[in-house]
């Protein structure tokens, strides 16, 4: 069964400007870490959207792994950041662009 993708949108919340190195370094571990087990596609941040902080896109069997992996986010999980679950599908040369 292929994996499905999903976009989590990471919105700041009122505390965000609030965050600590430590949370910072929690954060970034999470990232390897969901590197490391092949559920991180691709991740960043935006630059020039208020409200905005980053995107991640998980690689993962469902909705409810997706949702589980958001709410552990160091951001979420601290009260810095909420976010939203949208699912991805990547258009490209081998399914002919979703046509």
């Amino acid at each position: 069964m292929e994996k499905s993708m999903y976009m989590m949108m990471i919105e700041k919340s009122k505390t965000y400007n609030r965050i600590t190195k430590k949370v910072v370094e929690e954060h970034v571990a999470n990232i390897r870490k969901l590197d490391d087990e092949g559920k991180l596609e691709i991740c960043g941040v935006f630059k020039g959207y208020p409200g905005v902080a980053g995107m991640y896109i998980l690689k993962v069997e469902s909705r409810e792994e997706a949702k589980e992996l958001c709410d552990g986010e160091p951001l979420v999980a601290g009260g810095y950041a909420t976010y939203k679950l949208i699912e991805f599908f990547a258009a490209n040369r081998e399914n002919n662009y979703l046509l």
